[in-house]
């Protein structure tokens, strides 16, 4: 059995990692090669880092910090924010990042995920989707959240398996930053439609949210930020709850 996977995940903007509640109120969390180069050595088994203000600034992900932070860790390691062309993936690729996360320039043109997916390989490609729920209907929303769509969660997510993404990285907008669990209902309704990974975020507050989506939510792998970034709930510690609920990790 493949084993679930702890993916902390490391939101930066002007240079430093931050962290909000429902994508807003940001606060500071540290410098993010330190944290990347911490995770690694405390049993991560992934990172995702988010250049969470490329998109608005309609600019690319910074490559000399991707440079930086793939030069700390030894764990896979996957780059998004204000990704759309084969140029900046190829860049990204090159400074040390593993896969790359596509959100915003997904929706706008699909044909990309087909692009990059031909060029580089499935497993390299992450689709983000960051939805909420309007009118009792997950809909996505683009550009850190802030611009709404018509697009329903479960058509995006089956059209994005179809065109070559290698993984899905939902975001619920209504978990975010709640420390409240995650949306383990919408989660296994991906899992149960869908045969690529799916990972979990938004709601992380306790080590049972995370045994939680695994059982409940059939998540393949969880992401959080802030009970990781403030030290509230320690990587090998989690672990060694989830094995105990005999849910398959690496410790």
């Amino acid at each position: 059995m493949l084993t679930k996977r702890i993916v902390p995940c490391l939101d930066i903007k002007n240079g430093r990692t931050v962290k909000g509640v429902n994508f807003v109120n940001l606060i500071d969390a540290g410098d993010p090669v330190v944290l990347a180069k911490q995770y690694a050595e405390l049993g991560a088994d992934e990172l995702v880092f988010l250049d969470i203000a490329a998109t608005l600034e309609n600019r690319g992900t910074t490559l000399d910090m991707v440079e930086k932070v793939a030069a700390q860790v030894n764990i896979p390691f996957t780059v998004g924010g204000g990704i759309s062309s084969i140029e900046h993936v190829d860049a990204l690729l090159k400074c040390g990042a593993d896969k790359v996360s596509i959100n915003s320039s997904a929706v706008k043109r699909p044909e990309l995920i087909n692009e990059l997916s031909q060029k580089f390989g499935s497993q390299c490609v992450v689709v983000a989707i960051d939805a909420k729920q309007v009118d009792g209907e997950w809909k996505v929303h683009l550009a850190g959240g802030t611009i709404p769509t018509e697009l329903n969660l479960f058509d995006w997510a089956n059209e994005v398996q179809q065109r070559g993404a290698g993984e899905i990285l939902f975001t619920s907008m209504d978990n975010d930053g709640t420390k409240a669990g995650f949306a383990n209902k919408a989660l296994a309704r991906l899992s149960d439609e869908l045969n690529i990974p799916i990972i979990a975020s938004g709601g992380a507050g306790s080590v049972q949210h995370f045994i939680d989506t695994f059982i409940e939510g059939k998540s393949d792998a969880a992401l959080a930020a802030s009970v990781f970034h403030f030290g509230e709930i320690p990587i090998q510690e989690l672990k060694q709850a989830l094995k105990e609920q005999n849910i398959p990790v690496r410790i």
